[in-house]
């Protein structure tokens, strides 16, 4: 038995020192291929895939749930701060149901099923009073979180005292809610509004000028009067133009200065004064149609011209002493002679009547102020940057500030008051600020199915190489040695001369002897031990 396993032994030795280096690798790596696969799968296929059971929870709540899974034995995993716990997917609806059924979780809170279970005779009204509004504020909170975008919510309700006469006025509720609000959730106006109507119709007495509502960060969710709403868009659209227009002119500036110094070279804030005053107007002007005699355009014209010449009659008439006669009328008298002119010209001129209606832009940059930082050559030596290179900027953001300012004619800028709104600074950078934020994408697959993929290829490559590769191979066949010596009836020689079988065996032992003197010796020593 030692011999056939020594035996065994040297035949894979001799076997393994005949493989190259690859066809070793091959064999030592595809068994072990094999196996981590074959790990791989039974961890995942084994593994159990954790959901969560119930989100948004309280650490009390949490801390409950945990303590009965706990005590049945079942796998469970908080996350999300303590606010969430996962079970198995395969158990989390059967879990939903059995801890529903036990009023699990519990959050101590007192609603409307609080008075079936627990009210009695002995109740003094006071603790009902105190009872109901702590149930009122439950429920209000519950409908409030059943909304889109609130994750919880917090409600303090203020009852006033009722009156001792009928005739005496109630006063107002007020309520105060805190919201738990979704991550990046922005809620709309007409969201709030309908928010702000829920709590006031659930309140008796409660208007919406009593109602506060903020959420954890402290932002106020502010109701919009209908009269102020225009207003309040009016402003709103105003101020986004105003950061619209000092972006353009940031990204402008720091495009042209970037492309001279190096986008990370410069730093550019800009800040301007919006003129939002609108005005319409309308203009009747009258002008003449020759401004420099100022006259007219001549419509129509008219002359007349009469002459007389020749010799007068005599004077007639009766005194002036009758009834019918004319007092102190001179009767008497000498005729004359005499000429008589006259000309006379009418001329129609019109002038030019222009009817302007002129509306105004609807805004006027009053004031430009733009601010440059710019980081010199060498950051750790300022006057590295040339005098003349800190000129031309300055020219250039004065081009801007000139024609980006409404100037009127009478009321031109001087170089001296463009230079005092431009301040250009020599700095050394000790962060880089970055515009764009890049977001990690996270593949959906996970790495081990890359890794085993790439393995399952690795293995299928390297099969088909050594398949491609044995094809081209010649097929050599080894003689194996036998334990015992195979004796042949006849090996006919060459020369075709008779042999004896003495003389046969003779030639195939010095033959054997000869190439394997270990499987002769071997062969000789298993003579001796039957001997």
């Amino acid at each position: 038995m030692k011999e056939k396993l020594l035996l065994y032994k040297t035949k894979i030795s001799e076997y393994w020192k005949k493989q190259s280096g690859l066809q070793k690798t091959t064999i030592i790596g595809l068994p072990l291929l094999l196996i981590f696969v074959i790990s791989l799968t039974v961890f995942f296929t084994t593994k159990s895939t954790l959901v969560p059971l119930y989100s948004n929870l309280t650490p009390q709540e949490t801390g409950q749930i945990k303590a009965t899974l706990d005590s049945r034995g079942i796998q469970s995993e908080i996350a999300d701060n303590g606010s969430t716990i996962k079970v198995p997917e395969e158990v989390v609806e059967t879990l939903m149901v059995e801890l529903a059924a036990e009023g699990i979780p519990d959050s101590g809170n007192i609603d409307y099923s609080f008075f079936g279970q627990n009210a009695g005779f002995g109740m003094t009204d006071n603790e009902f009073n105190m009872l109901k509004l702590e149930s009122t504020q439950t429920e209000l909170a519950n409908l409030i979180k059943g909304i889109d975008g609130i994750n919880d919510a917090k409600v303090m309700i203020s009852m006033p005292n009722d009156g001792i006469f009928v005739k005496d006025s109630q006063a107002e509720a007020s309520a105060s809610i805190v919201l738990n609000t979704k991550p990046g959730y922005r809620f709309e106006q007409e969201q709030i509004k309908s928010l702000y109507h829920l709590v006031s119709k659930s309140i008796p007495n409660l208007p919406t000028d009593n109602i506060v509502i903020t959420n954890q960060n402290f932002e106020y969710f502010d109701l919009e009067n209908e009269e102020n709403l225009a207003v309040v868009g009016n402003v709103a659209s105003q101020l986004e133009l105003k950061r619209e227009i000092e972006r353009d002119l940031q990204r402008q500036v720091q495009k042209m200065l970037g492309t001279m110094m190096g986008p990370d070279k410069i730093v550019v804030s800009v800040t301007t004064d919006i003129d939002f005053t609108q005005e319409n107007r309308q203009e009747n002007l009258v002008t003449p149609v020759d401004p420099e005699n100022m006259e007219g355009i001549d419509i129509s014209v008219e002359r007349i011209t009469e002459t007389f010449s020749g010799d007068g009659a005599q004077v007639g008439g009766l005194s002036g002493t009758g009834e019918n006669e004319v007092p102190a009328y001179n009767t008497g008298g000498q005729a004359g002679s005499g000429d008589y002119e006259r000309i006379e010209e009418r001329v129609n001129k019109d002038v030019n009547r222009i009817t302007k209606d002129i509306v105004e832009a609807p805004y006027k940059i009053r004031d430009l102020g733009i601010q440059v930082m710019v980081e010199a050559p060498d950051p750790k030596d300022p006057a590295s940057m040339p005098q003349e290179r800190v000129d031309d900027i300055e020219r250039i953001l004065s081009t801007i500030v000139s024609t980006s300012i409404n100037q009127d004619v009478n009321n031109q800028l001087t170089q001296q008051e463009i230079q005092d709104k431009i301040v250009v600074s020599v700095q050394e950078f000790n962060g880089k600020s970055t515009t764009v934020s890049e977001t990690p994408v996270i593949s959906a697959i996970p790495l081990w199915v890359y890794i085993l993929g790439g393995l399952l290829v690795l293995g299928l490559i390297i099969l088909l190489f050594l398949f491609l590769r044995k094809k081209k191979e010649p097929i050599i066949e080894e003689e194996v040695p036998e334990t015992e010596p195979v004796f042949f009836d006849h090996i006919p020689d060459v020369n075709e001369e008779k042999e004896s079988e003495a003389t046969v065996r003779r030639k195939q032992l010095e033959k054997l002897a000869k190439d394997k003197p270990e499987d002769f010796a071997k062969l000789l020593r298993s003579w001796l031990a039957d001997e």
